[in-house]
């Protein structure tokens, strides 16, 4: 299989697999919900040859977060900021447990 391969897509999260309108319906909200959150730059779904958006899957995951903020009320502009701020902390704390890693001595017991 190379990366060109069909098959060897159906893992890739980062693939834009879905149409707006199957992007919807798994979400069980409306084209324009996904038009909403594209305008707040929460995602930018790429455009086929046809200029027809397609999602990822991991654009989906981003996009049902927001839409269950909107569902428990927040509007949907403070929805998608709040879920661009949950994965700016969450990319922030990867980094700083990094950075611990990195900073460990060698040898801990040397170290006491």
């Amino acid at each position: 299989m190379t990366a060109d391969d069909p098959i060897s897509r159906l893992d890739d999260d980062g693939y834009p697999a879905y149409t707006m309108g199957r992007a919807a319906d798994m979400l069980g909200t409306t084209q324009g919900f996904l038009r909403a959150i594209e305008e707040t730059r929460l995602i930018t779904p790429l455009r086929s040859a046809g200029g027809h958006r397609r999602y990822s899957r991991h654009q989906l995951r981003i996009a049902a977060r927001a839409r269950e903020l909107v569902d428990q009320g927040t509007p949907i502009e403070a929805a998608c900021r709040i879920v661009i701020l949950e994965d700016q902390l969450v990319e922030a704390q990867r980094i700083n447990a990094e950075y611990r890693r990195t900073a460990e001595p060698a040898n801990p017991t040397a170290a006491a």
